[in-house]
């Protein structure tokens, strides 16, 4: 059985994101959506609320489970028997980064990385831009689930 991450932050969790879990979840046996546990960075949703998020836009998905972990990815994959880290491809420069992580990850276990290109229509979307759209009264209706669109507009005083 293969059983993979799909990690983040998910603050908030975008079709984009899904788009990606969804496409692993066909891919792979299981799949394991894990938040990171940042305590630098300032998140608009908290821990709960993204893992909340990522559960309800997942429940559909029998085969994935949503985590989190603190510390290097590699450490929760090998306490959880994960083999691979899959990632979402928007440009080059996400290759660029995201090659030096997958090859610094190898070198500290035998978990794997696969890169899934992300799906041409949603290449330009990131969380950041998300939260900086609604934030100042933009439409992101297409760009997360309703019910990620209904919170956003609750943390920007818009419901």
């Amino acid at each position: 059985m293969t059983r993979v991450v799909c990690p983040g932050s998910f603050d908030p969790v975008t079709n984009g994101h899904l788009d990606i879990v969804r496409r692993a979840s066909r891919l792979f046996d299981e799949v394991v959506v894990a938040v990171l546990v940042n305590e630098s960075k300032k998140s608009l949703f908290s821990l709960e609320e993204r893992m909340d998020l990522l559960a309800q836009a997942t429940e559909d998905l029998p085969n994935v489970s949503v985590a989190s972990f603190r510390g290097l990815l590699v450490n929760f994959c090998t306490e959880h028997g994960i083999s691979a880290i899959v990632k979402g491809l928007r440009a080059v420069s996400d290759f660029d980064y995201e090659l030096q992580m997958a090859q610094m990850n190898g070198s500290l276990t035998d978990v794997d990385t696969v890169f899934v290109p992300t799906s041409p229509e949603y290449s330009f979307l990131a969380s950041s831009l998300v939260k900086e759209v609604a934030r100042g009264g933009g439409d992101v209706s297409g760009l997360v689930p309703d019910f990620v669109l209904q919170r956003l507009d609750r943390e920007f005083g818009r419901a």
